[in-house]
């Protein structure tokens, strides 16, 4: 179960980390913020994907893999979109 939380975390924060790279956002946040978005950004990449009827594995749901991984990331990805768009106006 511990094992489990510090995965889930360490994961969470290297998806956010990862999709902070690719929107150009990883200056303006911690390490902090890099494990919010990779743990929001999974769920909403695993409630995007179960809802175009791909099934939505991700890492909150305790699958480690690379393709909950990739559902995780994308999710980070969109949910950094749509931060930016509120924030600045633009998805950038």
């Amino acid at each position: 179960m511990i094992i489990n939380l510090i995965l889930w975390i360490l994961f969470g924060a290297l998806v956010g980390w990862l999709a902070s790279i690719v929107m150009r956002t990883d200056a303006q946040q911690g390490a902090l913020l890099n494990i919010v978005v990779g743990i929001i950004g999974a769920f909403l990449g695993g409630l995007v994907f179960s809802l175009l009827g791909f099934g939505g594995s991700n890492i909150n749901s305790g699958d480690f893999s690379l393709g909950s991984l990739l559902v995780s990331f994308i999710g980070a990805v969109v949910l950094l979109g749509i931060v930016n768009l509120f924030r600045r106006g633009s998805v950038r």
